[in-house]
């Protein structure tokens, strides 16, 4: 009885930890908050800001060679999603990104980390850019706010 107690358990947690990343379908509701100054290029933004927070740089997308890899939530990267890379946003913050040259926007949710190359702050997925019309350029200057 203890043999098959043991067993019990042991496939109840196999099974619990090989469940699916959590999908989202939605963007949330914009939240009102105020406009804080931005951190300056060396100074790291915290990894929960307010919401309201905002932050100016150079954005860049990436797309078919991490199609289909694992993010570092442990999704699975869909290009065509509404997606961004962050090096220290905590996973699950919404980002309202703003174009600055053509004022276009697009809401995402941080579920990766990056981008890894000096003087950018943040990394969207082909579809973002997409919707920024930014594909052409490569690389933008954007303001994030953020949403929640």
């Amino acid at each position: 009885m203890a043999r098959y107690g043991a067993a019990m358990l042991f496939f109840l947690l196999l099974a619990w930890g090989c469940s699916p990343a959590p999908r989202y379908t939605s963007t949330p509701e914009r939240r009102e908050g105020g406009t804080v100054q931005a951190p300056a290029p060396a100074q790291a933004l915290p990894e929960k800001p307010a919401a309201g927070t905002v932050f100016r740089g150079v954005a860049s997308y990436y797309a078919d060679k991490y199609h289909g890899r694992k993010t570092a939530n442990g999704e699975t990267f869909d290009m065509h999603g509404l997606t961004a890379a962050h090096t220290t946003l905590a996973f699950d913050t919404w980002l309202e990104v703003r174009n600055l040259a053509n004022n276009k926007t697009v809401i995402v949710r941080v579920n990766d980390r990056g981008p890894f190359v000096e003087g950018r702050i943040i990394d969207l997925s082909y579809g973002a850019a997409k919707e920024l019309d930014m594909l052409r350029a490569g690389i933008q200057e954007v303001e994030c706010t953020v949403i929640r």
